[in-house]
């Protein structure tokens, strides 16, 4: 994988046709940090299977039927994290500023956080792109920063990326074809994913991607798990069209809208 150091190598536009649609910052969050953001997840996790209203976050439990002697051991995801502490000064760091502005621009809002689990034994996510998921006005740009909290191995269910196809359109996704696959899961089934390559990342590295990058990740076959938290970033003013429930229009239950940049800097909620 190609590696960067800072903002130095990135493009102005991930989307860019010489672009890989990806950049990767090795050894970009202490250990300290990705410790305290797998403590407060868990935390979450065991606040609502004991009754406790978390909200905003939501947790998503596998559909696979895991097996574990704590309740973050069968949790797949847990989504809307992004106004809670840890995870707002992350995104506050002018490392993550510059990044963000050099991707899109000098007006940015966070809309959708999640830290995934990947217990042992849980299935990964098929072939996607992430602008399936985000049908917004505009479509682009949106760029998701993928922050590795364990390593991520061939054994665990690293991400795999097609180098290049964020310069294609969005493609036809069908439905999860695996018996009980995770709510929402789609998969890309008409492409050569021959050229892809895996993501083998250590806890602390950062990767950075357009929406429209194809990529995916692996059922994880070891006794560990590997986690990851992601944050999605928008041009501020997209309009998010919502969800369709009961012939009713209704917003995103996992898309939180926040303020993020403003001119360049940091404007997000007190």
């Amino acid at each position: 994988m190609e590696h960067a150091s800072l903002v130095d190598g990135l493009p102005q536009t991930l989307r860019d046709a010489e672009a890989p649609g990806f950049q990767l910052f090795p050894g970009f969050a202490e250990t300290s940090l990705t410790n305290a953001i797998r403590e407060d997840v868990t935390m979450i996790a065991r606040a609502a299977a004991a009754g406790s209203d978390v909200s905003p976050a939501l947790v998503m439990p596998e559909n696979q039927g895991l097996e574990g002697r704590s309740p973050e051991d069968v949790v797949s995801k847990i989504f809307r994290l992004h106004r809670r502490p840890i995870f707002l000064e992350f995104i506050k760091d002018p490392r993550v500023v510059d990044i963000v502005v050099s991707a899109i621009g000098q007006n940015v809002d966070c809309f959708l956080s999640q830290f995934i689990f990947k217990n042992p034994r849980a299935r990964g996510q098929p072939w996607h792109q992430d602008s399936y998921y985000f049908p917004f006005e505009p479509l682009r740009p949106i760029v998701g920063l993928w922050l590795a909290i364990t390593e991520a191995t061939l054994e665990n269910g690293c991400l795999h990326i097609l180098p290049g196809s964020q310069t294609e359109d969005l493609k036809k996704h069908i439905p999860d074809r695996r018996v009980d696959a995770n709510n929402g899961y789609v998969e890309i089934v008409d492409h050569d994913m021959s050229e892809s390559q895996p993501c083998l990342l250590q806890p602390g590295d950062l990767m950075v991607f357009d929406s429209h990058l194809m990529h995916k990740s692996t059922d994880n076959f070891s006794d560990d798990v590997r986690a990851a938290m992601v944050w999605h970033f928008a041009l501020a003013g997209t309009k998010d069209p919502g969800v369709v429930r009961n012939g009713k229009r209704l917003p995103s239950p996992v898309n939180d809208w926040m303020p993020y940049l403003r001119d360049g800097a940091v404007r997000v909620p007190v």
